[in-house]
């Protein structure tokens, strides 16, 4: 399936995505309201799940949307903007969260299933 990053490409990408992670504790350990709220909040993300309940299309497109750093990012710059402790603490756990993911292989998603990522193909080899 064309693209699909293989070689040192993902190893770079991947290592992006850790260092989007590290990034995002760093701020979090500056900035944030407690460690609690943060382990609270840092699975949200994965409630895109269950839009592969109504097919991998939808799946992938709701997936994408709560994995893909735009919105972590707006939400982190509408918080300073606004002075809102709330959005930028969300800002900070959702990218640290889409970090972490990238970190571990878990690309954004293609239409054709949860296992076709951006950073290759995960789950079950054949």
């Amino acid at each position: 399936m064309s693209g699909i990053t293989t070689g040192y490409i993902r190893i770079i990408l991947r290592a992006e995505g850790f260092a989007m992670f590290v990034l995002s504790l760093a701020a979090y350990a500056r900035f944030g309201v407690g460690w609690k709220i943060f382990f609270v909040f840092f699975l949200v993300p994965d409630i895109a799940f269950a839009g592969y309940l109504a097919g991998p299309r939808f799946g992938a497109i709701a997936y994408n949307l709560m994995h893909s750093s735009i919105g972590a990012v707006i939400c982190l710059l509408g918080g300073l903007w606004l002075s809102s402790a709330a959005a930028s603490t969300a800002g900070m756990i959702w990218f640290a969260h889409i970090g972490f993911d990238r970190a571990l292989g878990y690309g954004l998603k293609y239409l054709q299933g949860f296992g076709f990522t951006h950073l290759g193909l995960i789950g079950r080899k054949n």
